[in-house]
């Protein structure tokens, strides 16, 4: 037995959602897009977001970000530098 703390393998929504910074009703967004990816468990409604799932959607959207940035095509999210 180990004195490691067990790592979860699935998030609820609202678990993905707090990781992010995001309303809960994005990741059902992005769940529904299949832009992330997720199980149904069980009954309506119950979705767990894999680990792995977030991680690899998180490295997506820096790599997207990337992409434009590199052709000079980042979108204003609103905020203003503050200098």
């Amino acid at each position: 037995m180990t004195d490691e703390p067990t790592k979860r393998r699935f998030l609820t929504v609202e678990q993905a959602a707090e990781e992010l910074n995001v309303k809960s009703s994005l990741i059902r967004g992005l769940i529904s897009s299949g832009e992330l990816r997720a199980i149904q468990v069980g009954g309506r409604g119950l979705w767990r977001i894999g680990l792995q799932d977030l991680e690899d959607y998180i490295a997506e959207a820096y790599r997207r970000t990337a992409s434009h940035i590199a052709a000079g095509d980042l979108p204003d999210d609103g905020e203003q530098d503050s200098q």
